[in-house]
C-alpha cells in the first residue's frame, strides 16, 4: 500500500467525539434565555444566568437556575453568543459535562438538565444524586 493510500485511510476514519467541557447550552434554551432577560432587564453585557447545585430536593441535590448582575470572584464563566453563564467552583463540580437544554410541549415547558453526573433523578426533574 502506497503512502497516499494509507494518507487517505486515516483522513476517512471517523475521529471519536471528546467529551463535552464545561457547560453546554442548546439553541432552544438560548433563546428562552434572551427573551426572558430582556423581561428582566438584565444586561448582556453584564449580567448573565447563573447555574448552581444546592442541598435538597427529593434525590439529595436541586438545581438552581436564577440571573445575576455580574459574575462574582471563583465563577467559571462561559460565553455562548452574548449569553454569559455563571457556575461557582462547588456547583461545577456536579454541572461539569452538563448540557441546559429547553422543552416546550403541549403539556410542559422549562429549562432541562441533561447531566452525565447524575446517579438518579426523581420525577420533578429539579433534583438529583
Amino acid at each position: 500500500m502506497d503512502q497516499a493510500v494509507k494518507d487517505q485511510a486515516v483522513k476517512d476514519k471517523p475521529v471519536p467525539a471528546a467529551p463535552a467541557k464545561g457547560i453546554q447550552v442548546t439553541e432552544n434554551a438560548l433563546k428562552k434565555i434572551r427573551s426572558a432577560m430582556v423581561k428582566e432587564n438584565v444586561s448582556p453585557e453584564q449580567g448573565g444566568l447563573r447555574l448552581g447545585v444546592q442541598g435538597g430536593g427529593c434525590s439529595g441535590l436541586s438545581y438552581n437556575i436564577r440571573f445575576d448582575t455580574q459574575p462574582r470572584e471563583r465563577d467559571r464563566v462561559f460565553q455562548f453568543g452574548d449569553v454569559r453563564v455563571f457556575v461557582d467552583p462547588k456547583s461545577f463540580i456536579y454541572l461539569h459535562g452538563m448540557t441546559l437544554d429547553y422543552h416546550e410541549t403541549l403539556m410542559q415547558q422549562g429549562f432541562a438538565f441533561v447531566n452525565p453526573n447524575s446517579t438518579k433523578s426523581c420525577g420533578c426533574g429539579s433534583s438529583f444524586s
